[in-house]
């Protein structure tokens, strides 16, 4: 099997390890294999890619889509290395409110799967890193929402000892 999958806390947030092959030439792994996915509990169709190109120190997040056009996601840091935070913004979930941190690299190579119902962000630790990630819905701008990355009511521990660098829309989140 190509990838092996961990299920984390909060509940719904699966870890997708991937069997890297590596020679003299480099490596190669496989970010996603719906077959693979679905036999493991990810039965999700994805529509839409992403990539995010940042530099050290900033954050992006926590950011959502408000329903119905909530978006499950497939996360994985494909150069460089960042902390990665779900939220569980579920009210009906055992796990409301709880979240979890998880560096994701290139040397890694985990991919990290949200699903609808959480929030997303991430700060990033090296000097530049590429993100790219899969998602079930497309952007829609009237349903896009966030929570400030320092909220305090959430007390997320982002794992950093600077200030990040956050853009206007991050600034003014609630």
């Amino acid at each position: 099997m190509p990838f092996e999958f961990v299920n984390l806390k909060p509940e719904g947030l699966i870890l997708v390890k991937p069997k890297i092959f590596k020679d003299n030439r480099g490596n190669f792994s496989e970010f996603y294999k719906y077959s693979e996915f679905a036999a493991n509990g990810i039965d999700t169709k994805f529509v839409q890619d992403n990539v995010s190109c940042s530099c050290k120190g900033v954050l992006r997040g926590i950011h959502y889509q408000k329903n119905p056009h909530s978006q499950a996601k497939l996360v994985r840091c494909i150069k460089g290395r960042i902390f990665d935070v779900a939220v569980d913004l579920r009210p009906e979930s055992g796990t409301f409110r709880q979240y979890l941190r998880i560096e994701l690299s290139e040397e890694n190579g985990h991919s990290l799967y949200i699903p609808k119902g959480f929030g997303h962000g991430f700060v990033v630790l090296s000097e530049e890193a590429v993100v790219l990630y899969k998602t079930d819905a497309e952007y829609n701008r009237e349903a896009d929402s966030g929570i400030f990355w320092n909220d305090e009511s959430l007390k997320i521990d982002w794992g950093i000892d600077f200030q990040p660098i956050l853009s206007e829309k991050d600034l003014h989140l609630k």
